[in-house]
């Protein structure tokens, strides 16, 4: 599975579970370690876990495992690294705070739109 068609199904698994203001962010020639990030929010740490393990469970079903998760206790700003995309779920305020669509700027943003 490309990066495109794994940040997709980030993207489509964390609509289902109601994530806010999913985005992409192209991330390739900004940075090394990763090329995409998928970056969404939800009101309560209950409904950022929920996103967490459904984004999860739908990459499992491919055979697409994380290589790394962090913040999933405390769900303020849960990470799940898949090597070349790395999905951000933030608790709302948690994702204004840290602003990373203006911290990476230089990044090309887009919105997902489920039209599924």
């Amino acid at each position: 599975m490309d990066t495109n068609e794994v940040a997709l199904k980030i993207c489509k698994a964390a609509g289902k579970t109601k994530a806010g203001n999913i985005i992409t962010m192209d991330m390739r020639g900004i940075m090394f370690s990763t090329d995409c990030f998928v970056i969404c929010n939800a009101a309560t740490a209950t409904q950022v876990r929920a996103i967490a393990d459904n984004i999860e469970e739908e990459l499992d079903k491919d055979g697409v495992h994380f290589n790394h998760r962090e913040g999933y206790r405390e769900a303020e700003w849960i990470l799940l690294d898949y090597g070349d995309v790395v999905a951000h779920i933030f608790k709302t305020e948690s994702r204004e705070y840290y602003a990373l669509e203006k911290l990476w700027g230089d990044a090309e943003i887009k919105a997902y739109e489920d039209n599924a």
